[in-house]
């Protein structure tokens, strides 16, 4: 059978595509191997040939899907992160870098969707799934440990990370009017009549429960008894009128609308807002709280979304030195001991650094202050008494 008589008959097997394809595979074979084909042609019926060439398309399809399936894992990703109202600015600064540092390791875009509010607000949201999270950045661990308990993190988040699981930190600051006119310096002075105070709900608010825990360790973990902080922050709550869904909406109430004589806020957020030309007076009380903000990764959102790797690099991230400097020129008091060293006399000392284990730990905290009925129920019942 002549070759041109052979092409007929593969006409017949085959279609004008497969033919496409044959003629290219059969293109690229070596002139030095063509001989040897010949042969093996002549003396073997074509229908033999197609069949084994067709197989041989088969695995090299099925390869191929093997490749594409090897292929879709660089598909772009994109993560969600859901945290506290004020870190955005510091998440704008450090996402790009892990963005740009992923896509030079692994050649794979990341994005990000990203959504900022109250701590506490946000943690029922992923509990509730209308936030599918990948990553949580809150304000206090008791949100993360909310999560937990709903089934979407492991029990033993906080070990998956360094430090705990904490990313940043902070300690409370109190910001009163140009000229102090109300004299407020210390905690105790939060309590004298006239003063207005604009703070923000515990209900809905990381930085609200930071600020109860820093008012009643002001009494509880200096000499006084449980009674002397409890009549105490009754009277704080008195000259609370209004209680702010998070921290940047306290934030713009007293700065942008000049509501209250005084303010309760994160360290960090102060000296930002002062950095962005709303400069007023501040101090830091030697007695505080040390302010700690969890990261976690969300563990049945990643399995479910296919971003486990992902997650735990950007976690990873956060904590290394080049995301920690970020951290650090927003005020929040890093948590790598290199930048920790570098930008130590950037902050205020503090005397008295106390933290939530002083105070018996979340568990404790969490029934004893602001279940349902607890401390705080019954302080926000008297204050409008």
């Amino acid at each position: 059978m002549s070759k041109s008589q052979q092409l007929t008959q593969l006409n017949k097997f085959l279609s004008e595509d497969m033919q496409a394809y044959v003629m290219k595979a059969l293109q690229s074979i070596q002139v030095s191997s063509r001989h040897a084909i010949k042969t093996w042609l002549d003396g073997r019926s074509i229908q033999s040939f197609v069949s084994l060439f067709l197989i041989s398309i088969f695995l090299s399809i099925a390869v191929a899907s093997c490749s594409g399936s090897s292929s879709a894992s660089k598909n772009d990703v994109k993560l969600k992160l859901v945290s506290f109202s004020v870190t955005k600015a510091a998440h704008d600064q450090i996402i790009p870098k892990f963005i740009e540092k992923w896509k030079q390791e692994h050649n794979q875009n990341v994005t990000f969707e990203q959504s900022y509010g109250g701590s506490g607000a946000q943690a029922a949201a992923v509990i509730a799934d209308s936030q599918e999270a990948d990553i949580v950045h809150l304000a206090l661990p008791l949100d993360v440990s909310k999560i937990q308990q709903a089934g979407l993190i492991k029990s033993g988040w906080e070990t998956e990370a360094p430090r705990n699981g904490i990313v940043s930190k902070s300690v409370a600051a109190i910001v009163t009017r140009e000229g102090n006119p109300k004299a407020i310096n210390t905690w105790a002075d939060l309590a004298k009549d006239g003063v207005k105070v604009i703070a923000a709900n515990p209900k809905t608010s990381g930085i609200a429960i930071w600020e109860f825990l820093a008012f009643w360790g002001s009494v509880s973990l200096t000499g006084g008894d449980e009674a002397t902080a409890l009549d105490y922050v009754t009277k704080v709550y008195k000259n609370t009128p209004i209680l702010t869904k998070d921290a940047r909406e306290a934030s713009n109430l007293f700065f942008q609308q000049n509501q209250g004589d005084v303010l309760i806020n994160y360290e960090n957020e102060v000296i930002l807002a002062g950095k962005n030309g709303t400069k007023l007076p501040y101090v830091v009380p030697q007695v505080n709280i040390s302010i700690d903000n969890p990261v976690a990764v969300v563990d049945k959102n990643v399995d479910k979304h296919g971003t486990r790797q992902v997650a735990q690099a950007f976690v990873d991230f956060l904590y290394s030195t080049e995301a920690q400097r970020e951290f650090a020129k927003l005020q929040y008091r890093p948590v790598n001991p290199t930048v920790t060293q570098e930008v130590a006399s950037q902050y205020q000392p503090i005397k008295t650094l106390f933290t939530s284990q002083d105070l018996g730990g979340w568990d404790i905290i969490q029934k004893k202050f602001f279940g349902d009925g607890a401390i705080f129920d019954k302080v926000k019942a008297a204050s409008k008494a």
